[in-house]
């Protein structure tokens, strides 16, 4: 584990954090009152925290059980991740497509909210990773509260989405979010090349 607490928070708030979900969860929500949008952000926020920590139990073991290496898990996270950064900083520069009216259950609108917004592919490929690489060590618990405090943060933004999209903080939140999606690119890379290291002595 070369990674510190600090770095894996900002992984997982880059990955799994609030600011790609704020956006969606007001767009899907914006018909409900806010008792609607509030059990619909709890739910999120529930089903969510427990993919994710089941998600790095269950993937840690598959992993070892298909002998699957933790380089070739990195580079498939990062190619993963480079793809979807590109397509967010490339969908600036495409016209909105025509917004189609289609009834949505509450439920439903849980379940499209918690996956692939709140709990993308990529984030939980990192998440897998790090369970992997702490399953002999103390540092699960740490990797855990640290996978909480993020989804608490998630809840957050969730719960106070209408009142941060309807003030001055969206200004914010767009530049905020084109740095993120510049640096999120050269992180990707940067995450592919280090899968690539890795993968290098088995091929030697």
């Amino acid at each position: 584990m070369i990674l510190g607490a600090s770095d894996i928070l900002i992984l997982f708030f880059v990955t799994l954090g609030p600011l790609k979900l704020i956006g969606p969860f007001a767009h899907a929500t914006s018909a409900m009152d806010a008792a609607a949008a509030r059990q619909v952000a709890l739910r999120v926020f529930a089903i969510s925290t427990v993919c994710v920590v089941l998600a790095g139990f269950v993937g840690a073991l598959v992993l070892s059980k298909w002998h699957v290496s933790l380089a070739a898990l990195t580079l498939a996270g990062g190619i993963i991740f480079l793809l979807v950064a590109l397509l967010q900083l490339l969908r600036e520069y495409e016209a909105p497509p025509p917004s189609l009216q289609s009834p949505a259950t509450p439920m439903t609108t849980v379940l499209r909210l918690t996956f692939p917004v709140a709990v993308p592919p990529y984030g939980l490929a990192g998440v897998i990773a790090l369970f992997a690489a702490a399953a002999q060590s103390t540092r699960i618990e740490l990797i855990v509260a640290l996978l909480v405090l993020v989804m608490v943060l998630n809840l957050l933004g969730m719960l106070y989405a209408r009142r941060i999209l309807s003030g001055p903080a969206v200004l914010v939140l767009q530049v905020v979010g084109a740095v993120l999606g510049v640096l999120q690119v050269a992180l990707a890379v940067q995450i592919i090349v280090r899968g690539l290291r890795e993968l290098g002595p088995i091929f030697q």
